[in-house]
């Protein structure tokens, strides 16, 4: 599903135009989004948690070369589902 379909299922199950839906829509993921760069986890109990984590320097190998190069620390977006998620999954 991509974002356009998941607005046009919000505007059905919750009685709204697609235009309003899709408002809707992308306040959630900008909230998340910015939430998430400040260093804030954001939970949604029974769906899951967004993290930041952060990826420690490593030496790594180009793989045409063989050559040993170094890879510099990063941050990195991580989800962890929830009960709720899992659950629905496992069915």
């Amino acid at each position: 599903m991509r974002k356009p379909e998941l607005a046009a299922a919000i505007a059905e199950r919750a009685d709204l135009s697609k235009d309003k839906a899709s408002q809707v829509l992308n306040v959630i993921l900008d909230e998340i989004t910015g939430s998430v760069s400040s260093g804030q986890d954001v939970s949604l109990i029974g769906f899951g948690t967004f993290t930041v984590r952060e990826r420690a320097a490593r030496t790594g190998k180009n793989p045409q070369t063989g050559q040993p190069l170094k890879i510099p620390a990063s941050k990195t977006v991580a989800f962890k589902p929830g009960k709720g998620l899992k659950d629905a999954v496992a069915r």
